[in-house]
């Protein structure tokens, strides 16, 4: 393609036998696009590429972070398994509402325990690991453990974070969970249940969501507890969604599986 400063004047007009030489400059001149009008057409072509790099990375943003991180969260469980005890009853069997196991601390980014929740469906499964680290933990589409809260199963808030969009999105329907849907944790030695109680949004800045008892910091804790955390709204950071729910009952991993996740697939 021709410059638009060096348009051939073989083009604009033919040449004058007479010697033509001032229509030609004139032909130049004139087809010569001016200063304003070259800017004008090198910050369009700036804004049509920025417009599609922009595209390209919400299409990989939105799309293809969901597709990567699709093989981690499920080699991930697939190894938890490999070391938990398989359950012997297909059916459901009868819970306890005694004191259930209580994990032991893990390292950092190291996977401890599994994540059901049948409101988002049978197939809904994401693995728990130690942490809140970006990179290692909330971007490879695992929810992550927020260190120095309890341990699934013990006293104590068990507090998960997670992305609700992009990087497997595993908390992306938390606004749709409701008082006494169950949540169901399961460990190597356990299915904890759990069952929603509340959901509110907050600043960031309101770390006692986590909190051992939410909201109360000093408060020492006497339950069993489970809060998630993720952004609010969609594709903002500028608040924080917060859904508590309540320890009810526990099935030994080896006596069957929950009547939820029976009734579910």
């Amino acid at each position: 393609m021709t410059p638009p400063d060096s348009v051939s004047t073989d083009v604009l007009s033919p040449p004058d036998r007479s010697g033509g030489r001032p229509e030609r400059r004139r032909a130049q001149r004139r087809a010569r696009p001016s200063l304003g009008a070259r800017v004008a057409g090198v910050v369009g072509e700036l804004l049509l590429t920025a417009g599609m790099l922009l595209g390209l990375f919400v299409l990989w943003q939105v799309y293809w972070t969901d597709v990567e991180v699709a093989g981690d969260q499920a080699t991930a469980i697939e190894e938890m398994r490999q070391g938990f005890e398989v359950p012997e009853a297909p059916e459901p069997v009868q819970p306890r509402t005694d004191a259930p196991p209580v994990m032991e601390p893990v390292g950092e980014a190291e996977s401890l325990a599994i994540l059901h929740v049948p409101r988002w469906g049978a197939d809904y499964e994401v693995p728990i690991r130690e942490g809140v680290g970006m990179w290692d933990v909330l971007n490879s589409g695992a929810a992550g453990h927020y260190p120095g809260t309890a341990m699934p199963g013990d006293v104590g808030n068990f507090a998960l974070a997670a992305h609700r969009q992009s990087y497997g999105a595993a908390f992306e329907h938390v606004d749709k969970l409701q008082n006494g849907d169950r949540i169901i944790v399961e460990t190597a030695q356990a299915w904890l249940v759990y069952e929603v109680t509340e959901n509110y949004v907050v600043t960031p800045d309101q770390v006692d969501v986590v909190a051992p008892v939410p909201g109360d910091p000093a408060a020492v804790a006497t339950e069993r507890t489970i809060t998630f955390t993720t952004c609010h709204p969609l594709w903002s950071t500028r608040e924080r969604w917060i859904t508590h729910g309540q320890f009810v009952e526990w099935i030994p991993r080896g006596e069957g599986v929950p009547a939820d996740l029976v009734e579910e697939n």
